[in-house]
């Protein structure tokens, strides 16, 4: 038998080593499926379930685990289509990720702004969400591809849109892979702003290009080297530091003592990929370990399986960390 929907998403019985989910909305079902069946063939491959769609009925069959897990999917995807949004391969792997994870309200694990609403893809992102919601200076911490710049950069811009930041402040450290600046040809903005790219690119994907280049012309949004925040007072402004672990611990102090009235900070960073000469100390780790335990400080870290870019960068990641332990 076939359960009955009363809200929009799906419900129905097991029954034996089957379950059979009901939707309302015959409409949404091609989002949710994707061109030529393809999420719902990600999710098979990755849960391990058979999916037969019939009309308006999704039958799943496997051990209990996987269904219910692939029930929580197929939920979050038809939800997600009712809201008109769009669902992507990234979207359907995010859902399977988060399959499992479901305690508590979802809705504080996502993020609106002018562009679009980003949901957490894993459940290091999910922490790290509402930590970014709740407290005062964040750090996240962990390998590339886990998203601590983009939600950073997100949470800044829903912050900017939403009258609580006046200002937002993106800074990175000069320092990259060898290179020194003073070599690079042009004038210091455009020795710097290679380096600064991914902070912009960020930013024109969570906001409207309009309204980037009236913040980058008015002062609203500033994107500079770290040395540029020495002497200053950071007041009503979400303020993000990337690339932390480039810092000496006395730049860092610098940094976290621009707080200011009002504002919020991000600190992000890979203890693992520091580009400071041989033997000396990162300011990441040594902040890290001062502030563990002091009040409005929240201490995310990712984990490689919380890596949501290609399944490959998970695995380069992960081997990388095993030759490291060997070493």
């Amino acid at each position: 038998m076939t359960g009955e929907i009363d809200t929009p998403g799906p419900s129905g019985p097991q029954a034996g080593n089957s379950l059979t989910l009901s939707f309302d909305d015959n409409r949404l079902l091609a989002l949710m499926f994707g061109e030529h069946d393809q999420h719902l063939t990600l999710i098979e491959n990755r849960l391990g379930v058979d999916i037969t769609p019939r009309g308006n009925q999704v039958a799943l069959r496997g051990d209990v685990h996987a269904r219910d897990n692939a029930s929580h999917v197929l939920h979050t995807l038809y939800n997600r289509a009712a809201e008109g949004l769009e669902i992507t391969p990234g979207d359907v792997d995010g859902a399977i990720r988060m399959a499992g994870q479901a305690e508590g309200d979802d809705s504080t694990a996502q993020i609106q702004t002018r562009r679009k609403l980003i949901q957490a893809r894993s459940p290091g992102q999910k922490r790290y969400i509402r930590a970014l919601g709740s407290h005062d200076l964040i750090f996240g911490v962990g390998p590339a591809g886990t998203g601590k710049t983009y939600l950073a950069v997100a949470a800044a811009a829903a912050a900017l849109a939403s009258g609580k930041a006046d200002r937002l402040i993106l800074s990175r450290p000069a320092v990259e892979a060898g290179e020194r600046l003073g070599f690079l040809p042009g004038d210091m903005k455009e020795k710097v702003d290679p380096y600064l790219r991914p902070l912009y690119d960020a930013l024109y994907d969570v906001l409207p290009a309009s309204m980037v280049d009236r913040g980058l012309s008015d002062g609203t949004i500033e994107i500079a080297p770290l040395a540029f925040m020495r002497g200053r007072t950071l007041t009503s402004a979400f303020i993000i530091l990337d690339e932390a672990q480039n810092t000496t611990p006395l730049q860092m102090k610098m940094f976290l003592t621009r707080f200011g009235e009002g504002s919020r900070m991000a600190v992000t960073g890979d203890p693992t990929q520091t580009d400071l000469p041989a033997g000396t100390v990162s300011g990441l780790q040594h902040a890290i370990r001062l502030l563990e335990n002091v009040e409005g400080v929240a201490q995310i870290k990712f984990e490689v399986s919380d890596i949501v870019r290609h399944p490959l960068v998970t695995r380069i990641v992960a081997a990388y960390d095993r030759d490291a332990e060997q070493a």
